[in-house]
């Protein structure tokens, strides 16, 4: 099994999470209007993938963003998986890296299109997805 941590700089432990969905990002992280993840368009019915291992916390439908997922990861990580048109995993369920957790879709009124917006935050704080995602 592979480390969590990119070891490229001496000293450094950068978490390296796995893609969820193979797609094109339609939108970048822009935390100065307040949009905190990426937005990947992938084609309808395509499975989304927990990003690294951890426990769901969250498995619901919101008025806004519609299905979300979002899971807790070690060292104060969570990945949140918006807009699914359906949810593969429940509140508590442990997944692994790479486990289909949702399907990609368009749900809640803030979708614009097929897509996965998909957000990691660090101890609180939104973090740039493409910095950590391999």
């Amino acid at each position: 099994m592979g480390s969590l941590y990119n070891e490229e700089e001496v000293g450094s432990k950068v978490p390296v999470f796995f893609t969820p969905v193979n797609g094109i990002v339609s939108d970048v992280y822009n935390e100065n209007i307040g949009h905190y993840g990426i937005d990947i368009v992938a084609k309808k019915g395509v499975k989304i993938k927990a990003v690294a291992e951890g426990v769901v916390v969250f498995s619901s439908w919101t008025s806004e963003t519609g299905y979300v997922l979002a899971i807790q990861h070690p060292n104060n990580f969570i990945s949140f998986y918006k807009h699914n048109s359906s949810l593969l995993k429940r509140a508590g369920d442990f997944v692994r890296a790479g486990d289909e957790v949702s399907v990609i879709g368009n749900s809640g009124e803030y979708s614009t299109g097929t897509h996965l917006h998909f957000e990691l935050w660090n101890s609180g704080s939104p973090c740039n997805p493409t910095n950590y995602i391999m």
